[in-house]
């Protein structure tokens, strides 16, 4: 199982955090029953641990117009809205809502150039809450695609997740479907796209981040 690169600090502390306590209760403590139900228990949280920070291997397959999902997670929002911050016009948000459970490593949508690339400290809404969008912990990233023009995706930390990681830096190159960055315990990821755009899910759909294919733009001519 490939691990994601923000797990190894984390897993690298809980292990040594466990042994320690495992040590000091099998030296020191004589109710061992109570000892290993103890060890038991933090064995089993060192294994989620581990699996939360999972970074399964996807290969893309798509065509060019198409616009792949960035999160493993379920689709809970596909509407016209307008988007405030860089657009400041209507465009079509689809939000993918990710559970602890799910692989948490963002991945770029499309291909293109970045053009903009922002942090913004915010609260920890519960993530499917309507305004979690624009008043939670989140990053916005803008890549320029050369078939379907500017793209947003933007993760947004939820009530349990504390740390957003963006790989994204104005100027990147960037390639659909590789490591674009990863929320720590819990968010959603939403999506903003011209408003000729296809929709390829549904809402309660589950993606797979860097397969699962969510819309392609409409007129966009498909070349190898």
């Amino acid at each position: 199982m490939n691990l994601h690169k923000e797990g190894y600090r984390i897993i690298a502390w809980a292990f040594f955090v466990i042994a320690i306590v495992n040590y000091y209760l099998h030296k020191h403590n004589d109710i061992y029953w109570l000892n290993w139900i103890i060890t038991i228990a933090s064995l089993i949280f060192f294994v989620l641990i581990v699996y939360f920070f999972r970074f399964p291997s996807r290969e893309v397959v798509a065509k060019p117009n198409d616009v792949i999902a960035p999160v493993d997670g379920k689709v809970v929002v596909i509407e016209e809205v307008i988007e405030p911050e860089y657009f400041k016009d209507k465009r079509l948000q689809i939000s993918i809502f990710m559970s602890p459970l799910n692989v948490h490593a963002t991945r770029y949508p499309v291909s293109g150039k970045v053009l903009y690339s922002k942090y913004y400290k915010g609260k920890h809404l519960v993530a499917w809450h309507p305004k979690s969008s624009e008043l939670n912990e989140r990053t916005s990233i803008v890549v320029d695609n050369p078939m379907m023009g500017p793209v947003m995706f933007r993760q947004i930390a939820g009530a349990v997740a504390r740390r957003i990681e963006n790989y994204s830096k104005v100027g990147d190159e960037v390639v659909r479907g590789a490591d674009a960055g990863f929320i720590k315990f819990g968010s959603r990821v939403d999506v903003f796209l011209p408003v000729n755009t296809k929709v390829s899910v549904v809402i309660g759909d589950k993606t797979r981040g860097g397969e699962t294919i969510i819309a392609s733009v409409l007129g966009a001519e498909d070349i190898d």
